[in-house]
């Protein structure tokens, strides 16, 4: 069983009955599963009597072979007026998975599904075929397959002694079956459920986390698919669908889309930039409409078009002006930039307890050469600086980032993994990264540009104060808009021009309450244009849940005057 984190159930095993073949040498298995197929109405397909025949061959004598699975009375009936003309198959009951919440968290807790060759060759490979014999399902994705070993448990053996016709006189020996061990994963399936609500039916993901200590409240990739028609065998023409679908359901786009970070990078790159002396929280840059590199005519275009001019850290990050970051990444160049996008874990697994996840592009000279045979040139560092050009992230990878800033420099690992039960015994999740810090020179850095995310949301110029202006709690934030096509330089983005695949896509990261954070959210919307206008909502909406669910982590309500930069004073909580 699988639950959430409040003991909902959100994967659990149902009875059903199946129609069971024990291969023997004086029964021919395609005639049997033929006529049974033809009697019983099973609706087998071409490729499930190959598969049930390859099974058979792989299986020891006496263990049985699923040939289908959660019969319909009708069929028990039939069968029973017929058993005499198959002696070799018998109809039995067994629990069946089932996911009751369908496709709110398929991507998460993935599905278990019958076992392929492919799995018999790598369960063979690595030793474990024996633990398997009798069984005809197998975790294939997310939870259910990371966590296989711990689910699945240890199937029972008995040893007999059968006469010259196969029929059994005695047990020799017999050990009896260990179930296997219950879940509670780190899921609010009221989050989940959330989440799947305010995204419809845009493409994208949202992802919310305790900054703490990486534990995963939801989770959510749209558009989803039920999990269950997999259990008992998808069809090939529903599964046809779901992989031809244009929207890539299949995809879990929190930790195997690959997006241009966009804006939302910033405060990363004012940390690198604070570490390496190349700013202080108050040197000041002129930000005018564009940015161009010494001897060159190539306008780096701020998306304001007049500029945002004299600008410090705090403020930079607040408008969110390029030409600042522009600047800073031209002067920092990619080698230093590579090292730090690579400290705090682009283009690296997240660590994250499940299979399907990308690496994303950390960019550096040694990856383009590779990449593309050509040589880094220092026009493809500047982009960098906004988090666009040849940088692609994850949305996990972008939360797990700003986990760093949310809780002042401490490494989580996300996970869904709460607590193993069974019966008396409970083991809890241990995080591999528990201890780590990032190495800055000062802690103080972290200050500064966690002020400068409270300004986004706070500040009089803040791109993300309009979705949170009336919040009962105060957060930091950080919007990003992603060029997904380039824009000539004599023409300015217009949404309405652009095919919908071209169209600009929308993050938002935030956590709350600022200085005690106890939630770090995310969203990526492909295609839907602006992050301030589109995601901060969407972040905003999440937010209010969470409170509303866990009311007593809103944080102090009386606010704190400090003075920063050019940005003056603020209400700091």
């Amino acid at each position: 069983m699988i639950y959430d984190r409040n003991m909902v159930v959100l994967a659990e095993n149902l009875p059903v009955y199946h129609l069971m073949l024990y291969p023997l040498k004086e029964f021919d298995t395609k005639e049997t599963v033929l006529k049974l197929n033809s009697l019983m109405d099973l609706g087998l397909s071409d490729a499930d009597i190959k598969r049930i025949i390859f099974m058979a061959s792989t299986r020891k004598r006496f263990t049985g072979i699923e040939i289908s699975d959660m019969l319909s009375e009708d069929q028990i009936a039939t069968f029973s007026v017929h058993r005499h003309a198959f002696p070799n198959v018998q109809v039995s009951s067994s629990l069946k998975r089932n996911y009751p919440f369908a496709d709110v968290l398929t991507h998460a807790i993935g599905y278990v599904s019958r076992i392929n060759e492919n799995d018999v060759k790598r369960l063979t490979e690595e030793g474990k075929i024996d633990n398997y014999e009798g069984t005809s399902a197998i975790g294939k994705l997310g939870v259910e397959s990371y966590y296989e070993d711990i689910l699945h448990g240890i199937t029972g053996t008995r040893e007999v002694e059968v006469d010259s016709h196969g029929q059994i006189i005695r047990t020799l020996n017999y050990n009896p079956p260990i179930p296997g061990k219950n879940l509670v994963l780190t899921l609010d399936v009221r989050l989940q459920y959330y989440a799947q609500q305010l995204l419809g039916s845009m493409r994208g993901a949202i992802v919310v986390m305790d900054p703490n200590n990486g534990e995963l409240l939801a989770c959510y990739s749209n558009p989803s698919y039920d999990p269950n028609p997999f259990v008992r065998g998808i069809r090939s023409r529903e599964y046809s669908k779901l992989l031809n679908n244009p929207n890539r359901p299949l995809i879990n786009r929190a930790t195997q889309g690959g997006y241009a970070p966009a804006s939302t990078i910033k405060p990363l790159l004012g940390i690198m930039g604070l570490n390496e002396n190349l700013i202080t929280p108050t040197s000041t840059y002129f930000g005018a409409s564009a940015f161009m590199l010494p001897g060159s005519t190539h306008r780096f275009r701020d998306w304001r078009a007049s500029g945002h001019g004299w600008l410090d850290l705090y403020r930079a990050i607040e408008v969110s002006a390029d030409t600042y970051f522009y600047d800073l990444a031209f002067r920092a160049g990619i080698n230093v930039i590579h090292e730090y996008l690579d400290k705090y874990g682009f283009g690296r697994s997240t660590g994250i307890d499940i299979h399907e996840e990308s690496l994303g592009v950390n960019p550096s000279r040694e990856w383009k050469q590779k990449r593309f045979k050509q040589p880094w040139h220092m026009g493809d560092t500047v982009p960098i600086g906004i988090g666009q050009g040849y940088w692609t992230t994850t949305l996990m990878q972008l939360i797990k980032a700003h986990a760093l800033v949310a809780n002042k420099g401490h490494f989580v690992t996300p996970h869904f993994l709460k607590e193993i039960r069974m019966q008396n015994e409970k083991n809890s999740y241990k995080d591999p990264e528990a201890g780590k810090k990032l190495k800055v020179k000062s802690d103080s850095y972290f200050d500064v540009v966690r002020t400068g995310m409270y300004l986004v949301i706070n500040g009089a110029e803040g791109t993300g104060r309009r979705a949170f202006h009336d919040a009962s709690y105060k957060a930091a934030g950080k919007s990003g808009t992603a060029q997904v096509v380039s824009i000539k330089q004599d023409e300015r983005y217009d949404a309405r021009k652009l095919r919908v695949e071209h169209r600009d896509n929308a993050l938002f990261v935030a956590f709350a309450p600022f200085y005690h954070p106890r939630v770090l959210a995310a969203v990526i919307l492909e295609n839907e244009g602006g992050g301030s206008a589109k995601g901060a909502p969407i972040i905003r909406q999440m937010m209010d849940k969470y409170f509303e669910l866990y009311p007593g982590y809103m944080g102090e309500k009386t606010p704190v005057r400090m003075k920063f930069g050019l940005g003056g004073y603020a209400n700091m909580q």
